[in-house]
């Protein structure tokens, strides 16, 4: 039996999340095409025969000089020495370089390159990606688009792992709080129905959960930083934030399998992103 922490690392829209999710075999980790959409570290927990494979979703390794990015930034390179292994993830159409900045970082524990979205690619274009790298490095190409290539980096990851219990309930998907999946996935619905910059300016606070009649409801704020944000997150006549509340509904419904009903309020709160006390409150500052 073996048991360990793996932290999935890599730019920003490289497919971490997506990689997590189909390893995981449900859609539990926030995806969105925009950037720096994933803001929290998030245990995701694969059982891969008797071994507890334990996945570190982080946020995107970019460069920024502002407040709240810095602090997700530090979140990813923090993860980078708390674990058993490294998945260092790059699409198979980034430049060379991205490996060197990820070295650049010093990891102090073995890593595996996880040559992401190859259905993008033909085996001609594959085979001289692949030479780039050199020998030493340990390099798996990986399609979420095909189950062929999961059972193969899971059984590479578990080489990896130390003999030890399983930490979690291997029934058990995350170490997350309901609350917290569920801010979550609020937070992508607003990253789908809202473009530009408004979704970089939000967050998502689940302030309770009622469970009653055989329906769950989850009454959360959104927090976002002016009038004219605000007003765009309502939207006329309250389409917008009905759309955002109805696809994170059916997201919560299709992950948990139980009839979910989701409560909305829209509140401002000036430069959030730069308030240390609120940052440490919802849990992205340390």
């Amino acid at each position: 039996m073996k048991s360990g922490f793996v932290s999935v690392i890599g730019r920003t829209n490289s497919g971490k999340s997506s990689l997590i999710n189909a390893l995981l075999g449900e859609e539990l980790c926030f995806i969105s095409r925009k950037e720096n959409a994933t803001r929290r570290k998030m245990n995701v927990i694969i059982m891969h025969g008797d071994n507890q494979v334990i996945l570190v979703d982080t946020p995107g390794l970019h460069e920024s000089n502002k407040t709240f990015n810095q602090l997700l930034i530090e979140a990813a390179k923090k993860s980078i020495n708390e674990c058993d292994l490294i998945l260092f993830v790059m699409s198979v159409k980034d430049d060379f370089s991205e490996y060197e900045k990820f070295l650049s970082l010093n990891p102090k524990v073995e890593h595996i390159v996880v040559l992401n979205k190859i259905d993008l690619v033909k085996d001609e274009y594959l085979l001289k990606k692949l030479a780039e790298f050199n020998f030493n490095a340990k390099i798996i190409p990986f399609t979420n688009k095909n189950n062929f290539y999961k059972k193969i980096l899971l059984d590479e990851i578990c080489k990896y792992l130390p003999v030890h219990p399983h930490f979690f309930d291997a029934e058990h998907t995350t170490d997350k709080t309901l609350k917290e999946v569920a801010a979550e996935l609020i937070l992508e619905s607003i990253y789908d129905n809202l473009s530009d910059e408004v979704p970089y300016f939000c967050e998502v606070v689940v302030q309770k959960v009622i469970e009653k009649d055989n329906e769950t409801t989850f009454f959360a704020d959104i927090i976002t930083d002016t009038n004219s944000h605000k007003a765009m997150l309502i939207g006329k006549e309250a389409n917008t934030i009905k759309r955002i509340g109805i696809k994170a509904r059916k997201r919560l419904q299709d992950l948990l399998g139980i009839k979910i009903n989701v409560k909305l309020l829209v509140k401002q709160k000036k430069h959030w992103y730069n308030d240390e006390i609120f940052l440490k409150q919802i849990k992205l500052s340390n």
